[in-house]
């Protein structure tokens, strides 16, 4: 990393943007930002191989009406995906914390000061928050199941209330120490979102995992008062995405465990798959029989969730196993050139 990092308890929030569709969800998430009661000293979008859409970023935000200096726009210096954009953003930044935003989310206005209280204890590495469904048809899908709410970005039944130690951050709200970076390395690339396969994932877990075990004494928070509100369009309101979806992180979980180990991988995923979903599938049958909306349809999705993940588990590990399947981390500092690390 570079060696002007500013030890003044500032934060710098990435934003990773892809796509001129979402314009105006951009702008709003930027305006959340610059509108925090702790002000955040930059916010860093980083534009994922799109020159149309940076262009257009740099003629509003360094040319334009909206010209300031806390916002900068950047390329994604390393491949097409979510984890080489949020890589540009750590190698860029400038201050003591780095955020991470979704651009398609807006944060409330106490989202950094919560962020912030939390690192009073040097301890803390990370700290996430809870991120809420903003549905596209204004509520939730009778059938949708609130313990697989991950399935659409945002905080799911069975996480732990308040603020609490966590073994991994939701990336798309979330926030690191700089120099939890030059102990666990950037996100891996070969894991997550890349703009053009399955809906994947795991990248925070996966650099949580790694990240506790390059320092044992981290901790890392959920803090709930850390509010981001994340939209969610019509086709992920559909059981063909929340199928689609749950066989990838499936997928992306047998990645997480061949890099970290099965122990590390999947121990939260143990707790949460034999008490949590099963308390799912009960309440959902209790709903079914006293006539509320939705109840029988919510128990046969987190079935049928559980049933579709194991099976993307399972040909993950196949695929890794018989190398297939590849991914590359390293420090942030000459992060392309890092080895590809077979799975």
């Amino acid at each position: 990393m570079s060696g002007d990092v500013l030890t003044d308890r500032g934060f710098s929030v990435v934003i990773c943007v892809y796509t001129e569709d979402r314009w105006e969800d951009i702008l709003a998430a930027v305006g959340s930002v610059r509108d925090q009661s702790h002000p955040a000293r930059e916010i860093l979008l980083v534009v994922d191989h799109n020159e149309q859409l940076r262009a257009r970023l740099t003629a509003r935000f360094t040319d334009g009406a909206d010209r300031t200096e806390e916002v900068r726009v950047l390329a994604n210096a390393g491949p097409r995906g979510l984890s080489s954009g949020r890589n540009t953003g750590i190698a860029a930044a400038r201050h003591e914390f780095v955020a991470f935003l979704d651009d398609d989310a807006v944060a409330e206005r106490d989202w950094l000061r919560y962020f912030a209280e939390a690192y009073d204890d040097p301890r803390v590495m990370a700290v996430g928050g809870r991120t809420e469904p903003a549905w596209a048809s204004g509520r939730r899908p009778d059938w949708f199941p609130e313990e697989f709410d991950w399935v659409v970005g945002c905080t799911y039944r069975g996480l732990p209330p308040g603020r609490a130690r966590v073994r991994n951050v939701l990336g798309g709200n979330a926030s690191f120490r700089r120099t939890a970076f030059d102990a666990a390395g950037g996100f891996a690339t070969g894991i997550g979102r890349d703009g053009d396969r399955r809906p994947l994932g795991c990248e925070e877990t996966e650099l949580c995992i790694r990240l506790s075990q390059a320092l044992p004494d981290a901790v890392l928070l959920i803090d709930d008062r850390s509010v981001i509100h994340h939209k969610v369009p019509s086709a992920r309101e559909r059981f063909g995405y929340f199928r689609t979806r749950t066989y990838a992180e499936g997928l992306s979980k047998a990645l997480v465990s061949r890099s970290v180990g099965a122990s590390a991988g999947l121990e939260a995923e143990r707790r949460y798959t034999t008490r949590v979903l099963p308390a799912g599938v009960v309440r959902g049958l209790r709903d079914a029989l006293l006539g509320r909306p939705g109840g029988a349809g919510r128990a046969g999705a987190i079935v049928t969730g559980v049933t579709t993940a194991a099976v993307g588990y399972v040909g993950g590990a196949l695929r890794a196993r018989g190398g297939g399947a590849t991914f590359s981390s390293g420090p942030i500092q000459g992060l392309r050139d890092a080895p590809e690390v077979a799975a």
